[in-house]
């Protein structure tokens, strides 16, 4: 294999679009907005617009893997629904004129009316609607992953709040109440198991059910400082609110175990929510029961932000040198640094190394510039994250051996190449 090419596993730093830089932007606000840019993996082009770099994009493509594969085991089914939405489906819902973050547009050559997805309602509902006809047909679940666009006010927090953003959403639609709170709950697991997986201890919190149900929504929050709500949570159990609607105060005793209740400021990464009848009967979608009668579709909506929950990441997983991926979601897996490459045992090294790896699945990002020092090499390995740092040089070679370094640990270790690759 050669090293002047990449492959799906291997990646040449100097040939990729993903740079690191050592200054900030000026107008950083938050962890995830520098260390986001400064590692390669986004470039904004305006307030609350940036463009996926391919690091960001790797680490993006991870995530919605995750997501994909829970919600497949979840008996979903993926579509596309289309971004551009139709005037009408919005106007029967009422909501065209009420939803004040729906970027709308007009077509120069039929003066016809759209709006741009902040969300699915409007568009996944006419879709099933052809396809549900009996209570046999539920219940369905739909997800899709998409971008999603919002004419937010004040974007900020880099990219936790943006005006284009990536959103997993699914839709389930039910025969009774009853079978939607069962699929509701395990979503609710799912989910946690999903966060999990991304390197965050999500606390479900109970927040108001808004304008489409009586029933409180649960909502997904990782504590950080970026946040923007601020959550009521017991130190000891799972009780959670968000504090729009809890009568709990910091320093209050939990009502479920008398433990000490702090406020913090969280970010919602997640939100499950009960939709009831509201974009149903909207769209007269309903179904023919056992007896021949005519019933509306209950319905549920649950919704993870995709490129918000790579900020969050940022801002819960870095130090005082860079970002700190946890191994699901990295780029790469391992970061490959060679020194003296013109030594022909290093290249030689390197070649069989990156070889092995590769015959492994291993994914490789291999900085290969002949004019970085070591301590910039090394800098850029910190900022980036990669999970598994690997350096060779002559040095190491004399002990038969390679320097291999977690970036979440601060020791390096001299280990020889097959215990590298039986680890890996």
């Amino acid at each position: 294999m050669s090293l002047t090419h990449g492959s799906e596993n291997l990646k040449l730093y100097s040939t990729s679009l993903s740079q690191t830089r050592k200054e900030s932007p000026r107008d950083a606000t938050s962890i995830n907005h520098e260390l986001l840019i400064r590692g390669g993996f986004v470039q904004q082009e305006s307030a609350g617009i940036y463009t996926l770099l391919p690091f960001g994009e790797r680490v993006v493509n991870n995530i919605e893997g995750i997501i994909r594969n829970e919600m497949l085991q979840l008996g979903a089914e993926e579509i596309s629904l289309p971004i551009l939405q139709t005037k009408e489906n919005w106007i029967r819902t009422g909501r065209w004129d009420t939803v004040d973050i729906l970027f709308k547009l007009k077509s120069r050559w039929s003066g016809k009316e759209y709006g741009l997805a902040p969300t699915a309602e409007e568009g996944i509902v006419p879709v099933v609607r052809s396809r549900i006809r009996s209570y046999k047909d539920l219940p369905m679940a739909i997800f899709q992953i998409q971008k999603k666009f919002r004419d937010e006010k004040r974007a900020k927090s880099g990219v936790i709040r943006g005006r284009e953003f990536g959103m997993k959403d699914m839709y389930s639609f039910h025969a009774t109440t009853q079978d939607f709170q069962q699929f509701y709950e395990t979503t609710r697991e799912t989910y946690l198991r999903i966060f999990q997986q991304f390197g965050i201890n999500a606390k479900v919190t109970e927040a108001s059910g808004g304008e489409y149900t009586t029933q409180p929504t649960h909502e997904f929050h990782a504590i950080s400082n970026a946040g923007e709500d601020l959550i009521v949570y017991c130190t000891n159990c799972t009780f959670a609110q968000n504090s729009e609607i809890s009568q709990f105060q910091h320093g209050d005793s939990c009502p479920h175990c008398n433990s000490e209740l702090k406020v913090d400021k969280s970010i919602e990464i997640g939100h499950i929510f009960d939709l009831g009848t509201k974009f149903t009967e909207a769209f007269d979608l309903t179904f023919a029961g056992p007896d021949g009668s005519n019933n509306p579709v209950f319905m549920g909506c649950y919704g993870i932000g995709t490129t918000r929950a790579m900020a969050t990441v940022v801002e819960l997983h870095n130090d005082d040198k860079g970002i700190i991926w946890p191994d699901a979601i990295a780029p790469y897996n391992v970061h490959l640094i060679g020194l003296n490459t013109d030594s022909e045992n290093v290249q030689h090294t390197i070649n069989f190394l990156t070889q092995e790896l590769n015959a492994r699945g291993v994914s490789v990002l291999y900085d290969d510039r002949k004019d970085a020092t070591t301590g910039d090499k090394l800098a850029s390995a910190d900022l980036i994250g990669i999970p598994n740092r690997v350096l060779i040089s002559t040095r190491t070679l004399q002990q038969k051996a390679i320097e291999f370094k977690r970036r979440d640990s601060k020791n390096s270790q001299i280990i020889t190449i097959h215990t590298l690759l039986n680890s890996l």
